[in-house]
């Protein structure tokens, strides 16, 4: 098999190596480096046909499969920016998104084709600048954006990337966006490769990589498209299931995969006999994030798998800001990780002063890679960042060695699977019904899902709660927010402590709701 060891990134890769095997769908079916290519030059002409180009946006609503990772390279190799959309969300929350990021083209999958309809409609997005992967009535199949065009690379090759949609406080989404350099892919990609080399021991060469994850949340899209620029093959699970999970690791000798803490609370649920069935000793790197994962889980995965699990901490804004390899971990139960190659880190106190080891305050990162800002909203960037320091609003603090301990995530943010939940979102829908007061949404821990989301609401004066209210309510949320958002309980208050300026306290809100529930406070 050729040597890649020297070859920049998917593109070259791929001239050199066409016969190497790419990417294998969540159908089985195989995808080569050089028909992938072949596929990802068509889809940049096409895009240029359509008069996208350098600074563009290309929205997919698009589920895991080779068609993602195509559109992906394509506007990776034509200076533009591909926006991965939640296929959950509902047509408005779509809406919102493919008209925020003005993309100049949405796809969707055939699966998600009514909602993303409805969602341009919304949006304003022309007939013509709709396609589905394969195909939907009222869009034209993805195939045409590729008929009759070359095969060969297009002229005048500029990097793009992705732009992922984060919320925040205010409830809605926004883009992060980082500046597009002039220079062709193949001057970037190699500075990335060395980041993830370093922080993961990634390596080029012939080696597996397992997606478990949805491809629109950032990890599981990165990880997947390094893995092709590393040479790797990509095996797309058609869907995260323990058994069917090792079933892949061992039928194909998977190398490498990145999780979320709650996938490895559902393989320690499986027996042990199950567990023995199964061959796992390929695993060279398991990679987590997105949610804090116990010392007790992590360590029986360690366990199980061997030392093989990587860690990284940082946010959508940030990327990667922290990691810590196995051995680190073993040694400092519960770290997070030192600063990732280029990154320098402090924790400071509310009034701006650096705290000395050993004492939690906000933690800030600065960053010599990928700069930041969301996309137009330049008040949102400012109040994230003081100076050159951006910080996550994290609480944490770093040891006398550097190595940072999380204490609590965002106060207000809700993580459920790996997934982030902000509850000013669900509050802002609630509130548009008639019947609610007041409200606050907090997360309750679970020990498979991280956090569940719990409403508690103040019912409007003569409004009567109970369950006919309850199924009201949800009800509401229908067509409102995607059904990952929607409260997994409605608790009725007579009133929610607010302070005299009319801030909600979701501290107390939550302290006096986990203490009448009888759950101990993290």
């Amino acid at each position: 098999m050729t040597d890649i060891s020297t070859l920049r990134g998917f593109y070259e890769i791929a001239a050199a190596d066409p016969g190497r095997r790419a990417v294998i769908g969540p159908d089985g079916s195989v995808t080569t480096y050089g028909d992938l290519l072949a596929r990802v030059n068509r889809i940049s002409h096409g895009l240029a046909a359509l008069g996208a180009g350098p600074g563009s946006v290309v929205a997919g609503v698009l589920p895991n499969d080779v068609d993602a990772l195509a559109l992906m390279l394509a506007t990776g190799q034509s200076g533009m920016y591909y926006t991965p959309v939640n296929w959950h969300l509902t047509a408005s929350e779509i809406a919102y998104i493919v008209a925020d990021c003005e993309a100049a083209a949405v796809v969707a999958g055939t699966a998600y084709a009514s909602a993303v309809s409805d969602a341009c409609d919304e949006a304003g997005i022309a007939a013509d600048r709709r396609f589905a992967a394969p195909s939907a009535p009222g869009f034209r199949p993805l195939a045409d954006l590729e008929a009759g065009m070359p095969a060969s690379a297009p002229p005048d090759r500029r990097a793009g990337t992705v732009m992922w949609y984060t919320s925040g406080t205010t409830g809605r989404p926004k883009g992060v966006q980082r500046p597009l350099p002039p220079n062709p892919p193949e001057e970037i990609v190699p500075l990335y490769l060395w980041f993830f080399g370093e922080v993961c021991d990634l390596a080029p060469g012939d080696a597996v990589h397992l997606v478990t994850s949805p491809m629109y949340h950032s990890a599981p899209s990165a990880h997947a498209l390094f893995a092709l620029h590393f040479g790797h093959t990509v095996l797309i699970a058609p869907r995260f299931e323990p058994t069917l999970v090792l079933d892949l690791i061992g039928r194909y000798k998977v190398d490498n995969t990145m999780m979320v803490p709650t996938m490895f609370h559902r393989l320690l649920a499986l027996p042990p006999d199950i567990r023995a069935r199964y061959d796992v000793s390929s695993l060279k790197q398991v990679i987590h994030t997105a949610a804090a994962c116990p010392v007790a889980v992590k360590q029986a995965m360690m366990d199980w798998w061997g030392p093989v699990l990587y860690e990284y901490y940082g946010s959508t804004e940030s990327a990667v800001a922290f990691a810590v390899k196995p051995h680190e971990w073993l040694a400092r139960p519960g770290t997070v990780g030192r600063p990732a190659p280029t990154f320098e880190a402090r924790v400071l106190s509310e009034d701006g002063e650096e705290l000395p080891p050993g004492e939690p305050g906000l933690v800030y990162v600065k960053m010599a890679l990928g700069r930041f800002e969301y996309r137009k909203d330049p008040e949102k960037t400012a109040g994230t960042m003081r100076g050159e320091w951006y910080t996550p609003g994290d609480i944490g603090y770093l040891d006398e060695d550097g190595y940072l301990f999380i204490c609590d995530r965002r106060t207000d943010l809700i993580i459920s699977g790996g997934v982030n939940i902000y509850p000013a979102e669900i509050e802002a829908a609630f509130l548009e019904h008639p019947a609610v007061a007041d409200i606050a949404v907090i997360g309750v821990p679970d020990p498979e899902w991280g956090h569940n989301v719990v409403a508690l609401v103040q019912p409007a004066p003569g409004v009567v709660p109970g369950e006919s209210l309850t199924k009201d309510l949800l009800a509401h949320c229908e067509p409102r927010l995607a059904h990952f958002k929607h409260p997994k309980h409605i608790v009725y208050r007579e009133e929610l402590p607010r302070t005299p300026t009319g801030k909600l306290s979701r501290t107390t809100v939550r302290t006096q709701y986990l203490k009448e529930a009888g759950i101990p406070t993290p």
